[in-house]
This record gives C-alpha cells, structure tokens and sequence, in this order.
C-alpha cells in the first residue's frame, strides 16, 4: 500500500514537472531547464529532484533536449498528457463574455454569424480561426417559398433552422398557373416545414400522388429541383481567419510555415480538420503528427461542434503551433462554439 502510494506521489510529481515545463515553453518560446523551474515554480522539491524527474520524462518521450542546451522542449507525447490531465479549462471572463455576446449578438443574418464568429475566435485565441457552415444534412426545415418570376420561371427559396438560405431557379416548359402554383405552394410547406433534410426524398415519394394529372409537370419539376437541393454537397464550407497570426509563431516550426499556410487554402483540408470532432466530448484535440493532413505535423487543432436545438450540426476551431496556449484555447473554442448555437437557435 506504501509502494503504490509513494509511487502515486512520484506520478504526480513529475506531471507537475511536465505542466510547469509547458506553461514556461509557452509563455517564453525557450527551452526550460531545471533552475527555471526551481525559480518561477514552487513544487516543494529541490533542484537536483526536478533534474531526475526531468531526466525521467525524457527517458519517457514527454520531453526533449532540441540541442546542447540544458533546455526542455515538451514533445507531442508531453503535450498530450497534459492536456488529458488538464484539471480544470481557465474559465473566461466577464468582460470577454459580455464581448462574445454583444458581438455576435448584433449578427443579421447566417453569413454576418459565421464571418463575425471567425474574426472573433481569431482574436480571442491569436490563433488561425475555422468555421464550419450548419451542415444541410442535420439541419430541418423551416420554411419554403415558390415565387413566379415571369409566366415560366420561378425561383425556389429554402430557409433552415440554422438560418441557412438556399434559392434555385426553376425554368417551366410551359405557363404557370398561379393557382396551381399557390396550391403546391401550400402543400408543400406543410409537407416539410419542421421536417429534417434526410427525410425529405421519402416525403416526396408521395406527395405528387396529391395533385391530377394536368399539374404533375409543374410537380415533378419542383420536386426535382428540392431534391437537387437536398442531394447537393453545399454543406461543404468553411469560413477561415487570422493566417497572419501564424508569423507570430515562424520559429515554432522545423522548417517552414509554408506546408501550413499550403494546406489551409483547401477546404477539403479544412473540413478534414473539423470533421474529426468528437460528438461525445465539449472539445477535442490533435496534437501534432495525430492530426491526418501533410503539412501540419507541427500544428495542433481545437474544434467543437455547435448545434441547434441541442443538436450538433457543424463545427468550429482553431489551428496553431503545438505550443499553444491549450486551457485559453480550448475555453475559447468551448465558450463561442455555445454561443453561435444559442444564436442560431435564436434566429
């Protein structure tokens, strides 16, 4: 009992080791060594402990000489651990709060949320900031409009729950009759206001059985186009800010910030980045070579999903070096990726 209790006490004595070497690498950008430590940290025991428990972490691959100096670097393996140990994300304050909400609050319309939400997590975590639009495929219905442009076209326009508007012209082989236009119309939205974009292929199956024979052409083509709509991949969209804050960090990458900045300006790259969020827990991160994308071996990756009506739909993030500032960031990403959900629930 004695053993497994002073072994206890040795485990927690090291990550405390490790958390102080993170803390002062990414505060001061330099390697930390052991007189460091014995001056900005009280941890109770005296420089020569703090050298074996140093020497020890190395031996464990959670932190690294990166030359002659007598300087510690955390390794991906070290920021990993202490980020699983975290015991507490720095809480934000009230004055940053009031700012998230005001800010955001004062959005008009889908675009105005995701460009302001991208600006503001950039500023907030002087990080690259990644916003994900609410996805078409978690997202319902919230109203639908057919409107006669002349007697052969129409357009169609599609409001979400998220606030998402999609419009589609629709060019008829012959003139529209406005009553028959008001009666689909009408139906229609009955059909599938409230109702999620999955289900709308299997709503349609039946609902052209409603009307004669004289408007199934004017039917089929709406349908069509509304099935269009749904099939499209137009989900497939992120918002992206702050790159500039990436020179700040030049040095904290082996080579260049060029495979960084090369890998950003794809989407499917971006949406690769997000598209990993884990649905089970309020934030994740990838650390280093877990990320799955050339080019940001050197980078870690906060993300969280955000959602409407308690129902995740999208997500959002930062990108930076691996020498982050993680309990700021991921209270950030955390705390905004809340309020844009409040907000579009709001909308």
């Amino acid at each position: 009992m004695a053993a497994a209790k002073e072994v206890g006490m040795l485990e927690d004595r090291r990550l405390a080791v490790l958390r102080a070497i993170v803390e002062d690498y990414v505060a001061t950008h330099e390697p930390v060594g052991s007189k460091a430590l014995v001056e900005r940290h009280h941890l109770g025991v005296s420089p020569a402990t703090i050298r074996n428990d140093m020497a020890a972490l190395e031996d464990e691959g959670y932190i690294a000489q990166p030359h002659t100096s007598a300087g510690r670097v955390p390794t991906d393996l070290g920021y990993r651990l202490f980020v699983d140990r975290l015991s507490g994300v720095k809480p934000l304050s009230s004055p940053e709060r009031r700012a998230i909400s005001e800010f955001l609050d004062s959005s008009v319309d889908l675009d105005d949320v995701m460009v302001r939400t991208v600006r503001l997590l950039a500023q907030i975590t002087r990080q690259v900031a990644l916003v994900q639009y609410p996805s078409l495929s978690r997202s319902s219905v919230r109203h639908i409009e057919l409107i006669a442009l002349s007697t052969t076209r129409l357009i169609m326009v599609l409001i979400t729950d998220s606030g998402r508007v999609e419009q589609r012209n629709i060019e008829c082989t012959s003139p529209v009759n406005e009553v028959a236009l008001g009666d689909i119309r009408a139906r229609l939205l009955v059909a599938v206001s409230g109702k999620p974009f999955s289900s709308i292929p299997e709503i349609l199956g039946a609902f052209s059985g409603q009307f004669p024979e004289e408007m199934q052409q004017l039917v089929t083509i709406i349908q069509t186009t509304l099935l269009d709509v749904v099939a499209e991949r137009i989900d497939d969209r992120v918002v992206l800010g702050g790159t500039a804050h990436l020179a700040r960090y030049g040095e904290a990458f082996p080579l260049s910030i060029q495979p960084v900045l090369e890998a950003l300006e794809e989407q499917v790259v971006l949406l690769r980045l997000l598209g990993e969020s884990s649905t089970n827990a309020a934030v994740t991160v990838r650390i280093g070579h877990e990320n799955p994308v050339e080019g940001m071996e050197a980078t870690s990756v906060v993300t969280a999903r955000y959602g409407i009506a308690q129902s995740a739909t999208a997500s959002l993030g930062v990108v930076g070096p691996t020498r982050m500032d993680y309990a700021g960031n991921i209270a950030a990403v955390q705390a905004v990726a809340q309020y844009v959900g409040r907000i579009l629930d709001d909308q």
